[in-house]
């Protein structure tokens, strides 16, 4: 069997006509894993977030101004998108789709969610493109519901975490990792339990010793009941917001190391796909469609 995929039509909002965000990617995304038999029975669909599970991770006044899209224009501005009924419902189904797809990792070992990863939204706004944060509201409410007790987020995104960090800065048992490019955005940082700022134009090499280095070795220590991994494709040479050097090839490694290596320690994992920013819009759902082919070669025993 294939790990579960959540998807929701409602992933792909509508922006205005020449936005710089590849919104297209997601159902792209779709067909992609379509096309390439990894979801032979279908896409498990999300049930949308609530309000009631959204001030979890998020101030109360900040999840009714989503809710009602009157979000200020300054934090609109920092999200870099217009905050309409289509964004509300797309970010919505993204944190639905986190949380499902974080209770069928635990019930079969797998999953992912083609879609979350949206790290930059911290506890009283949104920003960089992200207005709620799945993986936070995800594993506060798993927590809520007597699921797990603790969990440990890899984020591989080429941008530091700072929202997640954020949301989850008084939760000790559920322990941030960001691996990512020291002199990209955010400014300033907010600091998350493990933070691993990588120099420019770090290649596949160089770049997998330091996963090699400090991924197994925290996994042991933090001795999770789920990981969540936010795969963000934009440590890829070909980036245009990022300033890291990775090929296809790394990335594709990276992502099987990852899972391989929760996985070797009977660990559940949800895949999300984080960040991904080029003009070749086909070439980047190819890229995001890498960590589902890494979670599915897992499943089989490959």
């Amino acid at each position: 069997m294939r790990p579960p995929i959540c998807f929701h039509p409602a992933y792909e909002a509508e922006l205005p006509d020449g936005h710089r965000f590849p919104m297209r990617k997601y159902g792209l995304l779709a067909e992609t894993l379509r096309a390439r038999g990894l979801v032979p029975d279908g896409f498990v669909e999300p049930v949308p977030a609530t309000a009631e599970l959204l001030v979890r991770a998020h101030d109360a006044d900040y999840v009714n101004a989503v809710m009602t899209c009157t979000v200020s224009r300054p934090i609109e501005r920092e999200i870099g998108l217009p905050v309409t009924q289509s964004l509300v419902r797309r970010s919505l189904a993204s944190v639905g789709g986190t949380l499902e797809a974080g209770r069928l990792a635990l019930a079969t070992g797998l999953a992912g969610s083609a879609a979350g990863g949206s790290h930059h939204a911290r506890l009283a706004q949104g920003a960089g493109f992200c207005v709620l944060n799945d993986v936070a509201v995800a594993a506060l409410a798993l927590r809520a519901e007597g699921r797990i007790g603790r969990a440990l987020v890899i984020d591989l995104d080429v941008h530091q975490g700072d929202g997640t960090a954020d949301c989850l800065s008084r939760e000790p048992d559920l322990f941030t990792l960001s691996i990512h490019c020291e002199r990209n955005y955010p400014h300033p940082k907010i600091p998350g339990d493990l933070d691993i700022g990588l120099p420019d134009g770090l290649d596949d090499d160089a770049y997998h010793a330091v996963l090699r280095e400090r991924i197994p070795s925290l996994l042991d220590a933090v001795r999770p009941d789920l990981v969540f991994y936010n795969a963000g494709v934009d440590p890829h040479r070909d980036d245009r917001l990022g300033r890291l050097c990775l090929t296809d090839e790394g990335l594709r490694d990276r992502d099987r190391f990852v899972v391989r290596e929760t996985r070797a320690r009977g660990v559940p994992i949800v895949g999300v796909i984080g960040g991904g920013y080029t003009h070749d819009v086909e070439a980047l759902a190819s890229r995001h469609a890498l960590v589902f082919e890494a979670l599915a070669a897992e499943g089989a025993g490959e």
